[in-house]
């Protein structure tokens, strides 16, 4: 299993008062695409992450920020298909951000691009 930063386990908050109810329902899904986009969103993060476990979770965080926005999933997955990895890096994490409270926003590194002839000119 390769070691990352996102959890796929839920040690739920089981609340015996009054307030369990809202705590208890909280953390679950409220809602729901159909097996076929599941699986395409999956099966396109599996292939770029080499990780089924970071796949299913990286699926789910895009499916819920984007049915949270109201935007179609296979839209959002059109937009990735269309851009190079260093874009899409930061377009999924400005993404993300979209549904997330200000003090946990996602960290974003992206590098310039350098036109070729500045490049050239630069020495290793």
């Amino acid at each position: 299993m390769i070691p990352n930063n996102l959890t796929s386990t839920n040690t739920g908050i089981n609340l015996t008062s009054s307030g369990g109810v809202f705590f208890n329902n909280y953390l679950q899904p409220s809602f729901s695409v159909s097996s076929n986009v599941n699986d395409a969103v999956i099966g396109y993060f599996e292939r770029i992450t080499q990780n089924k476990e970071s796949a299913k979770i990286m699926a789910s965080a895009v499916i819920y920020t984007s049915l949270a926005q109201r935007v179609d999933p296979m839209a959002i997955m059109d937009k990735f298909r269309a851009m190079d990895q260093e874009e899409m890096n930061t377009f999924v994490s400005m993404f993300l951000n979209l549904n997330r409270v200000g003090t946990s926003y996602l960290g974003i590194h992206s590098r310039p691009k350098i036109s070729k002839y500045v490049q050239r000119a630069i020495l290793p």
